[in-house]
């Protein structure tokens, strides 16, 4: 497997010459000349590169193929206009005049939000009919919690759970399905089912096979960042590493980058404090040039914010993340209240994202 090139964001901002972004290539030489309008400074362990589109093209352009011209040319397009368009099986998904809702449908008994529906298939139906009502976009099917201090399922289990529930909303809702699973196996019926995207919280890193699963499938994939403990050398810098080599395992994979969603995984792996932090990194990892999905939905973060509010109470919380995460550039938000956020995002997307016209 190739070397992975840290390429992290630091800043991005609007100037003269239009829009910029300043960049840490931690250990990196720079073997290329120095265009006009780029400014490389040194770092105690490498380089900062600050410079508009035209600059960074001009500057990767002058590298040799590899992880850090592609990343510069993600970070150039990326300065220029929204990601490209979303392949979910026979849908496309543009980005840039709206954000996407994803509504959850838990097939679990134990699921911190209080809303699983376990194993029944009818309960599973009737969850996905509400929330497509609601207006989601999409449904995203989980068979295992992910809740601190969850019991793990097997595969087997989970299988059990998701695979029945995929193949009924399948087979009764025309929205894409997203199976929210980190193993393989799961993933792999789930898609033959009519899942056509694989949301992992380990971003293809837990399991080595499942890269390979979505993009055997042609599945879309969203890579979280997740991690044992809560310890970090530099939150931003260690949560971008992370992403990048998700997107490297699914690159090497033959996953299609415009196939390719990043989380910056909010609550995972991370204090309240922490993930607060992480979701304030949303502009900056949307230097990345791939869409964004944000879940913040319920999580203890909110309750965090809201001096320990139970889940019960967290809507109003929730709805103020997830107006700040789409107005910072956030393309899919997840959440278990659709109907309501549906609101939130239809008002944020008219101030801010460019829509003229009422939506239906």
């Amino acid at each position: 497997m190739p070397q992975i090139t840290t390429l992290a964001p630091l800043a991005r901002g609007v100037g003269p010459e239009g829009p910029w972004a300043r960049l840490a290539l931690p250990g990196q030489p720079l073997t290329a000349p120095v265009p006009q309008g780029c400014r490389v400074e040194a770092l105690d362990d490498g380089l900062s590169v600050t410079a508009g589109s035209a600059a960074l093209r001009a500057l990767a352009h002058g590298l040799e193929a590899g992880d850090l011209r592609s990343g510069l040319l993600r970070v150039a397009a990326a300065l220029e206009g929204p990601p490209r368009a979303l392949r979910l099986g026979g849908r496309s998904w543009p980005f840039g005049e709206r954000t996407y809702i994803l509504g959850v449908v838990n097939v679990t008994p134990d699921s911190f939000s209080g809303d699983g529906v376990g194993d029944s298939v009818e309960a599973a139906l009737a969850r996905g009919r509400q929330l497509v009502a609601g207006g989601a976009d999409a449904l995203d099917v989980g068979g295992e919690s992910s809740r601190p201090g969850h019991q793990p399922v097997s595969a087997e289990e989970e299988l059990r759970r998701v695979g029945p529930a995929v193949a009924a909303l399948a087979g009764e809702l025309d929205v894409p399905l997203f199976v929210d699973t980190w193993k393989s196996e799961v993933a792999a019926a789930a898609l033959a089912a009519g899942a056509c995207a694989v949301n992992d919280i380990w971003g293809l890193r837990r399991d080595p096979r499942m890269a390979g699963v979505a993009s055997a499938a042609g599945a879309a994939v969203v890579c979280m960042h997740n991690q044992e403990g809560v310890e970090y050398a530099d939150l931003g810098a260690d949560l971008a590493t992370s992403l990048q080599a998700s997107v490297a395992l699914a690159l090497t994979a033959g996953i299609p980058p415009s196939q390719v969603v990043l989380d910056p995984g909010i609550g995972f792996g991370k204090t309240p404090a922490q993930s607060l932090a992480a979701l304030r990194l949303v502009p900056l990892l949307k230097l990345f040039g791939f869409p964004l999905l944000v879940g913040t939905s319920r999580k203890s973060l909110v309750g965090w914010l809201l001096g320990d509010r139970p889940v019960g109470e967290r809507l109003m919380g929730t709805a103020a993340t997830v107006a700040w995460a789409a107005s910072a550039g956030a393309d899919i938000v997840r959440v278990h209240d659709v109907a309501e956020i549906r609101d939130v995002v239809r008002v944020v997307d008219r101030l801010g994202k460019g829509e003229t016209g009422a939506r239906a």
